[in-house]
């Protein structure tokens, strides 16, 4: 009996030992992990799991804000992105207002402050992500640079992969961990090769509005000549059939109406301002032919030149 009571009392004694040494060892652990990029106090989930490379998650959940619900001027020690499941809210972030609606992706960056403001008699339903990559350095302002509103994704493929990194957050195995994490790269990933082509595109369009006002400007200071599609092309060197639908989708009209309206114009002006005849007019305004001048002025305004210039003059009698 005595043997085995000092047994177990070695045994209770080995334990309480080893316990110890173990909790010293994860305090050693914790104390030795880098703060730079970690998780503030308050922003990290109790029950994140215990991850073994960045990127680490901190919060993946659905929320469902109730009525009258605000947040003002926060600022969070991590990165966030939060996208709008359903409804709107006013989302000022670094003094930047972005009024997010169904499908927007909003993204900010530790430190900066923000504020969610739900509107009255709207419903505000969000994913959000909250995560960090530790003392490892990412790349966050190559990919997105000063940007905060990353583009409208609603019914698409990255739509789907939030709402299953959503799922796999809340799942224990590692195997989801990793799932989790592999896609929360890749939606950062693809938000910003969209955010890339729509810079892209946005440049593209720039540079077709620039070539369309030249062709705006080229019409308006050469009506009285023969202006043809070719000319267009070979000022803008564009096709034809792209100049007429992006010359109608800028300005609401084709070229060659636009050129008919700056005739017409031009023409009135002549009329009111100048002794000139009609037939001298139609030369001034690129017709050679009175004739035709004249079918074209009475089809577009109703009337004919001469009785454009008889309705004035009874007017100021």
């Amino acid at each position: 009996m005595y043997l085995v009571g000092t047994l177990n009392l070695v045994a209770k004694i080995t334990f309480l030992y080893d316990r110890e040494k173990g909790a010293n060892s994860m305090s050693d652990e914790k104390r030795d992990q880098p703060a730079t990029g970690g998780p503030p106090p308050g922003d990290a989930n109790s029950d994140q799991p215990d991850y073994h490379y960045p990127p680490y998650i901190t919060l993946a959940h659905l929320f469902h804000a109730p009525s009258g619900w605000a947040i003002h001027n926060r600022t969070m020690g991590q990165y966030v992105l939060q996208y709008v499941v359903e409804g709107r809210a006013d989302y000022p972030v670094n003094g930047h207002l972005y009024a997010t609606v169904k499908g927007d992706l909003l993204f900010h960056r530790p430190g900066e402050p923000h504020s969610i403001l739900t509107l009255e008699g709207e419903p505000y339903v969000c994913l959000s992500f909250v995560f960090h990559f530790g003392a490892n350095e990412f790349p966050i302002r190559q990919l997105f640079g000063e940007t905060h509103l990353l583009g409208n994704y609603a019914g698409t493929e990255l739509e789907k992969k939030l709402n299953r990194l959503v799922h796999l957050y809340r799942q224990p195995e590692l195997s989801a961990q990793l799932q989790a994490q592999g896609l929360l790269l890749e939606v950062l990933g693809e938000a910003a090769a969209g955010l890339n082509r729509t810079q892209a595109s946005s440049a593209a369009e720039d540079r077709t509005k620039a070539k369309l006002l030249l062709l705006q400007n080229y019409i308006r200071d050469h009506y009285a000549e023969n202006v043809q599609h070719g000319d267009l092309e070979r000022i803008a060197g564009l096709s034809r059939n792209y100049i007429i639908v992006q010359f109608k989708r800028q300005f609401g009209i084709t070229p060659m109406q636009y050129l008919t309206w700056v005739r017409i114009q031009k023409a009135r002006e002549l009329a009111l301002q100048t002794n000139l005849s009609i037939s001298e007019i139609a030369g001034e305004v690129g017709y050679a032919d009175v004739h035709t001048f004249g079918k074209m002025f009475k089809k577009k305004t109703g009337t004919s030149l001469s009785q454009f210039c008889s309705a004035l003059v009874t007017y100021k009698v």
